[in-house]
């Protein structure tokens, strides 16, 4: 779908060229890339961008100064898309332990149709790692809109009543969706949240959100200057010191306290900022510490138990106790996994296996319907041994067959399973789903169960979405393993690398807390603690009832299995977020348990969860809200279900209109794609073909405004004229020509070659 969405921005951009500004020639019309430079993802929004959807292109005028303009026979289909000119900016993010809360504040108009005319607006948001939306709100003249969750009473019937230009994920980081019928010439202010992760390496966390705006959004009165305004707010919740490392923009600090600071960038500026926001810190500690955080329910808090969080972080440098690992990378090589999947995870583990140490043993096992392994017995990982093994995968890594993940999956447990001082850990690698997924999670526990000093960890990597994400997550979970996802084929290879580095450097295993004697409840989330990595910060969050105890410790072992014992310091923080900071974590791992136990009281608590959160889940679905200017009612529990069928926007009791946006989970995997072996990336949705390119226009060139014109009702009735009426039709086509419009026509609005 990003590729007819380039497509239809590339023609947005040549449509624009009809748009006069009068006698500023300092604004220049924006020009769609040379055949040699352009790709898909130079049209793919870099910012938070909003759209014109055109579908007739006649109506493309400036609203402000109406020009001449050569008419044009014929509507776009698929719709071209015009970037919107954008009035004003404002970025605030708010970092927590390793999740940041963006809040982003901005002004568009809508340039590019006539007065008298209206448009859709297709507004889309690019986020940063592991981006989640969490809230939107619109403005427009006479309405305004905001997102809402609501519980997904019937599937099917939502797949039916949901219009896929509505909204969802462009990308696996591109969130759409379309405000209807925005008259030309006015306004959209737009409030959006979103919550993403931070990156951590040695001891440094990094933001980047995406914040590069291409030069044609800029208004055009250009001398005018414009505020752009960030702001960057830091609690770490550890009361240390805080070191700013890099920033992108010029930060001033404005705030400073025990673990907390706060920056903020404002400037006036003649063009919009063209790079990312980015920005790292760190937390200065030289060895392995943690803390813990609690916090009381606010009254809104439909869970009235008291919250905590657990941190525990590796510090800036290693303890110089390395685990001795053993190794065993699962790899799935069905006939789905053709191309970049099989490529990009071959490419990892290549970078994998250059990582491991002389005393580290490895094994790697390739699996279809059968399965093919490197060697009968665990190998050390010596330099030659390494050769072989990727000359090894260039020779059977070829995709074909079907999937068996089971018998893989034993062969490596086996393989692992014995082992008295090592770090055992398999890294499983698909792309699909298998009808007997809860079976191997029990024969899993079964297998992990009193199987030496340290169990095997099992980490999961799932690549598209017609693998079940939740089987992996829960086979992840109960090894205290780790599982993370690619649901792009182009980041398999940038992920995997990230998530390889992860499992291959635990600094502290087997984590346990003292027990909550006085603790009348108990929830933890994950209930199985995973290992701390040298590459992330451990997050334990919950919830409880009763006095939690003044003082706790964490106990773990290093790497030559030697106890370790962290002093947490207990304090409260009113500051953090806990409900949002902390839900898609939980929200995740509930999801896997009702998976895997059937158990529709934890689907009904994932439903509440995300509703009050505003974080998706699989049985929550995400709706757009317009109400009209002076009916602002408030909302009810009532309109929480959809209780209509048919369109994708009804209107409840309240008079509001309610607009179906596309399903954002991944859902629990496509056995029947998995059977056809359907590569990932097919699975996503594709916007409307495009039509017969025939134009039947006065003129050739201005036909050739939008690549994907057609006018069928031209057509069939210029077929029908007599010799006659086709003479004048030509006489009047010459005469238009005399007067120079279609050199306008061919200066301003089709620039000869170009993009061709």
């Amino acid at each position: 779908m990003a590729d007819e969405f380039g497509k239809a921005v590339e023609d947005g951009l040549r449509l624009a060229k009809r748009l006069y500004f009068g006698k500023d020639r300092a604004v220049a019309p924006p020009k769609p890339l040379l055949s040699m430079e352009r790709s898909v993802d130079d049209y793919l929004p870099k910012a938070p961008m909003v759209y014109a959807v055109i579908f007739d292109p006649a109506i493309v005028d400036n609203p402000d100064m109406a020009s001449y303009q050569p008419h044009v026979h014929g509507r776009c289909d698929p719709p071209a898309l015009i970037p919107l000119q954008m009035n004003r900016i404002e970025l605030e993010a708010d970092s927590y332990l390793d999740s940041v809360i963006v809040r982003l504040s901005g002004s568009w108009r809508v340039h590019c149709v006539m007065g008298s005319k209206s448009s859709d607006c297709r507004i889309a948001i690019p986020m940063g790692e592991q981006g989640s939306i969490l809230g939107l709100e619109v403005d427009v003249p006479r309405k305004s809109y905001c997102t809402e969750l609501i519980a997904m009473e019937n599937k099917k019937d939502m797949e039916k009543e949901c219009r896929l230009e509505n909204g969802g994920f462009l990308t696996p980081h591109i969130f759409t969706f379309t405000i209807p019928k925005v008259d030309g010439g006015s306004s959209l202010s737009i409030n959006v949240t979103w919550i993403q992760k931070l990156s951590y390496r040695n001891g440094e966390f990094s933001l980047n959100v995406p914040f590069s705006f291409p030069e044609y959004v800029t208004p055009a009165v250009k001398k005018l200057p414009k505020k752009e305004r960030i702001q960057f707010n830091v609690n770490s919740g550890t009361g240390s010191e805080i070191v700013c490392k890099t920033t992108s923009h010029p930060l001033k600090q404005f705030k400073r306290e025990a673990g907390k600071m706060g920056f903020l960038y404002e400037a006036d500026v003649l063009t919009w900022t063209n790079v990312d926001f980015a920005v790292s810190y760190s937390v200065s500690s030289n060895h392995i510490f943690g803390g813990v955080i609690l916090q009381s329910p606010s009254a809104l808090d439909a869970d009235q138990r008291e919250m905590f969080c657990v941190y525990v972080s590796p510090g800036d440098e290693p303890s110089g106790k390395v685990f001795r690992k053993e190794i065993v990378f699962v790899v799935d090589i069905s006939g789905s996994m053709e191309g970049k999947p099989l490529e990009g995870t071959k490419n990892s583990i290549s970078g994998a296996l250059a990582q491991l140490g002389s005393k580290d043993s490895f094994n790697i096992i390739a699996f279809n319907g059968e399965t093919y392994l490197f060697s009968s017995s665990m190998e050390l990982a010596t330099e030659e041994t390494v050769e072989k093994a990727v000359e090894w995968m260039n020779v059977n890594f070829i995709a074909g067959g079907s999937t068996n993940i089971l018998l893989p999956l034993n062969q490596a447990m086996e393989m692992v399973s014995n082992t008295h001082a090592s770090f055992p850990v398999i890294f499983l690698v698909t792309d699909g789903s298998v009808d007997n997924e809860r079976h191997i999670c029990d024969l899993m526990t079964n297998h992990l169960t009193g199987r030496g000093s340290i169990c095997p960890r099992i980490y999961t990597f799932g690549i598209g979405t017609y693998c079940n994400h939740h089987f992996l997550c829960m086979l992840a979970m109960i090894s205290r393993g780790q599982y993370d996802a690619a649901y792009s084929v182009d980041s398999v290879q940038s992920r995997l690398q990230k998530f390889f580095s992860k499992g291959l450097s635990p600094v502290l295993a087997n984590i346990t807390l003292d027990t909550f004697d006085d603790l009348d409840e108990v929830e933890v989330y994950p209930s199985r603690i995973p290992d701390l990595s040298s590459e992330s910060l451990l997050i334990i969050s919950g919830r409880y009832r009763g006095n939690f105890p003044e003082n706790l410790k964490a106990k773990g072992a290093l790497g030559d299995l030697s106890n370790f014992v962290i002093d947490l310091k207990i304090h409260k923080e009113k500051d953090m977020p806990f409900e949002r900071i902390f839900a898609k974590q939980q929200i995740d791992l509930l999801t896997a348990q009702a998976w895997f136990s059937e158990n529709k009281r934890l689907e009904e608590k994932v439903v509440k969860m995300s509703i009050q959160t505003g974080v998706f889940s699989e049985y929550t679905r995400l709706t757009l809200l317009e109400t009209q200017r002076g009916n602002q009612a408030t909302d009810s529990p009532s309109t929480r279900t959809l209780l209509h069928k048919g369109d994708s926007s009804k209107v409840d009791s309240q008079g509001r209109k309610r607009i179906l946006l596309q399903n954002l989970g991944v859902g629990f995997g496509n056995l029947a794609a998995t059977a056809e072996n359907i590569p990932p990336g097919i699975e996503e949705p594709k916007l409307p073909e495009a039509a017969e390119i025939i134009i039947k226009a006065a003129s050739n060139c201005c036909g050739r405004i939008c690549s994907h014109c057609c006018c069928m009702c031209c057509i069939q009735c210029c077929s029908k004229i007599n010799d006659q009426c086709a003479i004048v039709l030509t006489q009047f086509c010459a005469a238009l020509a005399c007067f120079g419009c279609l050199q306008c026509c061919s200066d301003l609005c089709c620039c000869g070659n170009e993009g061709q």
